[in-house]
C-alpha cells in the first residue's frame, strides 16, 4: 500500500498534507502547522486527523473523519457517498 497523502504547502507557505476525497472525486487539504491545525498521527499511509474535516462550496458539502486510513463520511455530505467509510486512494499525483 503506497502514501494516501501528499505533504505540501499552502500559497502562505503554512505545511499541509493533501488526500483524494474518493465522494468528491478530487484532494482536499488539510494544514498540519500554522493556526488553526489539525491533528495528525504522522502516517501517510494510514493517516488520522482530528476533529473533523468539513469542505464546503456554493452548493456541495464534504464532511468526514480520518481514522486509520479510511474516510468516514457523515450524513451532512452532499455526494454519494454520505454515511459510508472507505479506504482512502493511493495518492496520484492530483495537487488539488
Amino acid at each position: 500500500m503506497g502514501d494516501v497523502l501528499h505533504e505540501c504547502r499552502n500559497s502562505d507557505g503554512i505545511r499541509e498534507v493533501a488526500f483524494r476525497c474518493p465522494g468528491c472525486e478530487c484532494s482536499h487539504r488539510v494544514r498540519i502547522a500554522g493556526e488553526p491545525v489539525w491533528e495528525w498521527n504522522g502516517d501517510l499511509v494510514r493517516p488520522t486527523f482530528t476533529p473533523s474535516i468539513r469542505v464546503t462550496g456554493a452548493t456541495s458539502c464534504c464532511h468526514s473523519y480520518v481514522k486509520d486510513g479510511s474516510i468516514e463520511f457523515l450524513a451532512d455530505c452532499t455526494h454519494a457517498l454520505a454515511g459510508r467509510t472507505v479506504p482512502l486512494e493511493p495518492w496520484n499525483g492530483d495537487a488539488g
